[in-house]
């Protein structure tokens, strides 16, 4: 199969029938052999009542309903992992992406050779609400992943099949899948600039608090991903400076005590801050040994993504 692609969708019964329709007739024009995978994340309206009659319509779509709402990671998680086709493509269900950009994203996966492409929303239809916390983001994520693409969170994107089999999203974790594709080894990342449609049916399920979310799971990415299986490393530097500088402080304060024969040395709120720090040190040392026993004693403790193998 050339193309699976995958729709995680939120109350969007009215949009689905057009975009099913387009998504047809753009395959059909290109010959491409193709499944249809819409992900229902627990809508409340006729969603699954229309996706069933969309399967009969068409063979080539398929339906996954979960029972409650779970978010866009989750949809997009189960998705992937029923996804046949050689390149994965995911857009979203209310009409803002455009289906004539699937064969310039396929060509770019089996032509050009990238792991992952990645849309690019250009010009906007959004509210100023939406858009400007996405710069904010699309900027904090490029100067911590290193990764230099303009529009992150765009739902429009084409990965190689080996991509999507091999990371896990969760969480909100679904706006950094360029993260967690370089951090399994997927370096070979481009972008393309994709056209941008008005919503025409329902509404938003943007929110601030998907912003915040967003960014504590961009923090979390980055230290799973550089620390996850040597946390001694992190918390173990950490709390050597820490009790270097509480104990630095101690000693200080030890040799005025004989040298100036002051005894009130214990009473200057210096003395307070340097226990704190070799507390805090000692205590963030010990952080370090528990997440080395949990590393080094968890199943997928040598589990690496392996690219390649011959003569095996």
């Amino acid at each position: 199969m050339d193309i699976s692609l995958v729709i995680p969708l939120y109350n969007e019964d009215e949009s689905l029938p057009e975009l099913v329709e387009w998504i047809n007739k753009v395959m059909v024009e290109n010959q491409f052999s193709y499944e249809v995978v819409l992900v229902d994340d627990g809508s409340s309206d006729n969603s699954w009542k229309v996706i069933l009659e969309l399967s009969k319509k068409y063979p080539a779509v398929k339906g996954i309903r979960f029972r409650r709402n779970y978010g866009k990671s989750a949809g997009l998680n189960v998705g992937f992992d029923a996804a046949c086709g050689d390149v994965i493509i995911t857009m979203d269900a209310d009409l803002q992406d455009s289906p004539d950009e699937i064969p310039e994203l396929y060509k770019m996966i089996t032509q050009d050779g990238f792991d992952l492409v990645s849309g690019w929303k250009q010009k906007r239809y959004d509210p100023i609400t939406k858009t400007f916390p996405t710069k904010i983001f699309n900027w904090a994520t490029r100067k911590m992943s290193g990764i230099q693409l303009n529009d992150f969170n765009c739902g429009l994107k084409a990965y190689r099949k080996d991509v999507i089999k091999n990371i896990e999203v969760y969480g909100e974790m679904h706006r950094y899948i360029p993260v967690l594709a370089k951090t399994a080894g997927f370096k070979n990342i481009g972008e393309k600039v994709v056209q941008h449609r008005a919503r025409k049916y329902g509404v938003t399920k943007f929110g601030w608090e998907r912003f915040i979310n967003g960014l504590l799971d961009l923090v979390s990415i980055y230290f799973v991903g550089k620390f996850g299986k040597r946390p001694m490393h992190f918390f173990g530097l950490i709390g050597t400076i820490s009790f270097v500088i509480g104990f630095g402080i101690a000693f200080y304060l030890a040799m005025a005590k004989f040298a100036f024969q002051e005894y009130k040395m214990t009473e200057r709120p210096i003395f307070f801050f340097g226990m704190l720090a070799m507390v805090i040190g000692v205590q963030l040392f010990l952080a370090g040994f528990l997440g080395e026993l949990i590393s080094r004693n968890s199943n997928d403790r040598n589990n690496y993504q392996v690219a390649e193998k011959t003569g095996y």
